[in-house]
């Protein structure tokens, strides 16, 4: 099992401190980021928790997937692995001509 988390949903206005603070509750967090706009700096809504352990990210999953938190109600899950820009685009258009 991984230990990095998606989680979706945040309010814009959690900062990164804020949400490390709160997966803490859960365990050890390795990393907490929350991602921004490149060109404005403005949250995108969604950030990543890395925990220490497997055990630490399966109680963060069952602790904070749909908690509340300043009135929007958190997405926990494992994260995907990211896939290259370019992979996905490919795919997008092989979907579209076996249509």
């Amino acid at each position: 099992m991984e230990t990095r988390l998606y989680v979706g949903n945040l309010p814009y206005t959690t900062s990164e401190d804020e949400l490390r603070a709160l997966f803490s509750q859960a365990g050890t967090v390795a990393s907490a980021v929350v991602i921004t706009d490149c060109d404005t700096g403005a949250s995108k809504g969604f950030g990543f928790v890395e925990m220490a352990s497997q055990a630490d990210t399966k109680k963060a999953i069952k602790m904070l997937n749909a908690h509340e938190l300043a009135e929007r109600t958190l997405l926990v899950e494992l994260a995907q692995p990211h896939e290259e820009r370019s992979n996905r685009m490919r795919q997008f258009w092989a979907n579209l001509a076996t249509q």
